[in-house]
């Protein structure tokens, strides 16, 4: 029998420390799930890269310095995995503290918590990489092929 492998799809964009970068990810995450033709869950990684590029800018981005995205797609697997790396020694605090009510942030990983179906830290030299994973349906697009 033969058998097609498939090598994964990556991607990855680096960004400055603004704000302005968490639209531009966005785009970017969706321009690449369009083209992989994996957007069943489209808006839960979407929500998720949002959370975690605030959470890298707010506490792992040093000023003057900036982050990576990296997307990476298994099409035999089906798992997504995207991750944030910056260069900062923010720590990155466990999921399951719960916020204040009237608190303005803190549910970050909450959501990246419930949303992905892993989620986790690594260590880099300097700082770390916080990523997440979602079991998706890939489809046929621009150089797929359905599994």
């Amino acid at each position: 029998m033969n058998e097609t492998t498939q090598l994964p799809h990556f991607r990855e964009v680096f960004h400055r420390r603004e704000r302005r970068s968490i639209p531009l990810v966005r785009q970017f995450v969706r321009a690449a799930l369009v083209d992989w033709a994996c957007e069943s869950r489209a808006d839960d990684v979407l929500l998720c890269v949002s959370e975690l590029v605030t959470n890298a800018l707010l506490h792992g981005v040093p000023p003057g310095r900036g982050f990576r995205l990296q997307l990476r797609l298994e099409p035999v697997d089906g798992v997504l995995r995207v991750e944030v790396h910056d260069s900062g020694d923010g720590e990155v605090g466990p999921a399951g503290a719960d916020p204040a009510p009237d608190a303005e942030g803190g549910r970050g990983l909450l959501l990246v918590a419930a949303l992905a179906d892993k989620w986790g830290v690594g260590e880099r030299n300097p700082g770390k990489v916080v990523w997440c994973e979602f079991e998706v349906s890939v489809g046929v697009g621009r150089g797929m092929s359905t599994r």
